[in-house]
């Protein structure tokens, strides 16, 4: 009997551990998403895509259509290259996916899916297949509105991005390297992404495996609503590699709606050249942390200059929401309509200043970048700068045509000091220094005889074409 209590006493815990530990695992099993319905019911309104066009040969085969799996496999030691003569016009065919928003045949993609194609082929996803016409694109954000002829399709359900939070789950369908209505599932990363020549779309980033063929197609949350078109990833190789990118959905409906009743996209436009206020800039600003947008260039006779900013302001607060980084600030512009009146919060002088400014549409232009022209013989006055380690002399008239400048002085030599150190470089243009303008050599000199000691000023030089703040530490007085 002795024995019997003891067993007792030594099984009656395992099966309360094995209790707790089934009942934690099958708890485990309810916190992960169930994605089988959310497929099942979303797949039907996503499109594949495919497009054929016409290419002219290089030198080499890049860019000529190829098998989706050779990326995969190296090329045959010896195999020859298609060069000289030979070369000829050639059909290109690539393939993205897409997503029904209307069911009368409206379908959002991306612009680069569909771009210069001769033929766009749409495939549902009970096999049925139409030409498609593009109604309109957006080079802006990457996003073209196709339609193709027919009747009571399934329409996919438009959901908000603002909802999602880091860490939630969404789940994305779509043609990756032509294998029709993939599902693949992943969290929000990150949001607010600005990427290269990408400054009015906030991207979605997400850890959602996307590959090549994936472009164009719908980024749901576990509603099964759309909150994002997959339009790039970050790749090395030109596969996934745990990062990619969605437009956001109320950035692509509003484009839908500007190109249908309009066709072509307008946006807002500050008129300003801004950059990112890191630590040590914002220490030269006098801010007690880095944030904003750093005014580098305001563009003659634009909406900011009307309104009277100028460069060197840091912009802290757009209509009444603060700008965390640089990149925040185009999109929040973008996306307003052109002659709003935009409340801005600057500061300027290390003091805070309100300024209200009347959004203009953004010009529909390319940027002409000026390049080097011959220059005169340079003139003879130089100075050398002891105190910040340079010498610099003034700009000729040459000079300042080709670089379209009005002020600044030439670094035509760096010493040890503090602007080698504050990566300034020969070439390089002052034209603000310590927030005062350096409209000439003398000009230059007095700022820098009335420099702080101990600490960081502020330093914008023009250099490749554009504007740019360095932060320029002085030392202690020995």
């Amino acid at each position: 009997m002795q024995h019997a209590s003891r067993l007792s006493a030594l099984f009656l815990p395992l099966v309360v551990l094995a209790f707790l530990l089934s009942h934690a695992a099958s708890a485990d099993a309810r916190a992960l998403p169930e994605f089988t319905e959310l497929v099942r019911e979303s797949s039907p309104s996503v499109v594949n895509i495919s497009t054929s066009k016409t290419r002219n040969a290089g030198s080499s085969r890049r860019g000529q259509p190829r098998n989706p799996f050779e990326d995969f496999f190296e090329r045959e030691e010896g195999e020859p290259e298609e060069e000289g003569p030979r070369a000829r016009p050639f059909e290109s065919e690539s393939l993205g996916s897409g997503v029904i928003i209307e069911a009368d045949g409206y379908i959002i993609t991306n612009y680069h899916v569909v771009e210069d194609a001769q033929e766009i082929v749409v495939r549902l996803s009970d096999r049925r297949q139409f030409d498609a016409e593009v109604v309109g694109y957006d080079r802006g954000s990457d996003l073209a509105l196709l339609k193709i002829e027919a009747e009571d399709l399934p329409v996919a359900r438009i959901g908000d991005s603002t909802d999602l939070e880091v860490g939630s789950w969404v789940l994305a369908i779509g043609s990756p390297f032509g294998f029709e209505h993939s599902a693949t599932a992943g969290i929000i990363s990150a949001k607010q992404r600005s990427l290269p020549r990408e400054n009015y779309v906030p991207f979605l980033q997400t850890d959602v495996a996307i590959n090549p063929g994936n472009s164009g197609g719908p980024l749901y949350n576990l509603d099964g609503e759309v909150v994002g078109i997959n339009s790039h990833i970050y790749s090395r190789s030109g596969g996934f590699m745990g990062l990619s990118f969605a437009i956001p959905i109320e950035l692509a409906m509003n484009v839908v709606t500007q190109l249908k009743d309009d066709g072509k996209v307008t946006r807002a436009w500050l008129g300003v050249l801004v950059q990112e206020v890191d630590r040590e800039l914002a220490e030269s600003f006098g801010m007690d942390r880095a944030y904003g947008a750093l005014v580098a260039r305001v563009v003659g006779d634009g909406p900011g200059d009307r309104a009277g900013l100028e460069e060197g302001d840091i912009i802290v607060s757009f209509d009444g929401q603060e700008i965390p980084t640089s990149s925040a600030l185009p999109p929040m512009v973008g996306r307003m309509p052109v002659n709003h009146d935009a409340r801005v919060e600057l500061i300027r002088d290390g003091e805070m200043q309100e300024l209200t400014i009347t959004l203009a549409a953004l010009p529909d232009r390319t940027v002409r970048q000026r390049g080097q022209a011959p220059l005169e013989q340079p003139p003879e006055t130089a100075d050398a700068d002891e105190r910040l380690g340079l010498t610099v002399r003034e700009l000729t008239d040459d000079e300042r045509a080709a670089l379209d400048l009005e002020d600044g002085v030439l670094i035509e030599e760096l010493a040890d000091g503090p602007a080698r150190e504050g990566n300034l470089a020969a070439n390089d243009v002052i034209t603000m220094l310590n927030q005062k303008r350096v409209d000439s050599l003398e000009t230059f000199n007095e700022i820098v005889s009335q420099l702080p000691t101990g600490r960081s000023v502020p330093i914008l030089v023009h250099r490749d074409g554009g504007p740019r703040f360095f932060a320029l530490r002085l030392p202690d007085d020995e």
